[in-house]
């Protein structure tokens, strides 16, 4: 068990979202489901938690009420190593939801997450400054991340 780890607060859709983090991510699944009690806030019976592991990172999903709201100030971020696997998870967390800028998007849930791939820090982190410079301007102009344009812009074309 990690020691830290995130909670996500929805107001009743933490199963939902929790079968669909799960559907998205590999090496991913529901832990455990507990339910409310009687006296509670919430109808006796109805889902208070989620535990679940995507890829192997535990967090948790809270129905608590409407009362809270997600917002890119937390983020999640979803490493990748190649184009198709910024596609492919892009296409999925963004399906009913919205597109950010440079890489950020809302899911369908109200979350925000961040999908990286891994070559593009490179580009960016690069030790030439002018080529890092360009990629950065590059990748400032999208909103999913296109590692060929970004490289492209490195490369000065």
């Amino acid at each position: 068990m990690q020691r830290i780890s995130t909670c996500l607060w929805f107001d009743d859709q933490a199963l939902d979202a929790a079968r669909f983090y799960v559907s998205v991510f590999p090496n991913s699944r529901i832990l455990d489901v507990k339910y409310y009690l009687e006296g509670a806030p919430k109808p006796a019976g109805s889902v208070l938690t989620v535990s679940f592991v995507l890829d192997g990172v535990e967090l948790l999903a809270l129905n608590g009420s409407p009362d809270f709201r997600f917002s890119p100030a937390v983020s999640l971020v979803a490493s990748c190593e190649t184009q198709a696997e910024v596609d492919t998870l892009w296409e999925k967390l963004c399906a009913g939801g919205q597109p950010g800028a440079c890489g950020w998007l809302t899911d369908r849930f109200g979350v925000s997450w961040q999908v990286v791939p891994r070559p593009m820090l490179e580009l960016i982190n690069a030790s030439d400054g002018d080529r890092a410079q360009r990629a950065f301007d590059a990748l400032m102009k999208m909103t999913k991340v296109d590692l060929a344009a970004m490289k492209r812009a490195y490369d000065g074309r």
